[in-house]
């Protein structure tokens, strides 16, 4: 059961006006978007998970991890069990993560195009979970070591 209206014409409908849009004047009017199917946060018809029949969308874990969005294609009509989640735990390890997303959504025949923006968002997602390291004190050399070998 498809959609009576097509995602163009909801794209051509709510491009100006979303609830996702962001829009920013001190940024020379760059336009970004909220929408959780929305990959780079650009807000384009590209991206907009809201204007395409297939879309996806990564997002952080509770516990760490990350979550896979889908939206299904034959639930145009409810919203509510139109998107499938998939969970990809902390204790996973990244290489399988990424594997696991580009694998899932090949096998169901979503987009292409988005594959590569999906890793690159579920690797920005694992490194932002990860704690971060201390630096380490700069070693001293040369006259500066001399100096503090004799205090």
């Amino acid at each position: 059961m498809a959609s009576n209206i097509s995602y163009d014409l909801i794209w051509e409908i709510t491009r100006q006006n979303s609830s996702y849009l962001v829009k920013r004047k001190q940024a020379g009017g760059v336009q970004f978007s909220r929408d959780p199917l929305n990959l780079t946060n650009k807000h384009s018809k590209k991206y907009e998970g809201y204007a395409n029949d297939k879309a996806i969308g990564i997002l952080p874990g509770e516990n760490g991890g990350v979550t896979l969005l889908t939206k299904k294609t034959g639930s145009a009509n409810k919203p509510s069990s139109a998107l499938h989640t998939t969970k990809f735990g902390s204790n996973k390890s990244s290489r399988k993560t990424y594997r696991s997303i580009v694998s899932s959504t090949a096998k169901k025949g979503y987009r292409p195009d988005l594959r590569a923006e999906a890793v690159s968002r579920a690797s920005a997602i694992r490194k932002s979970q990860k704690p971060v390291k201390q630096d380490k004190p700069a070693k001293l050399r040369g006259a500066k070591a001399r100096k503090a070998n004799e205090q």
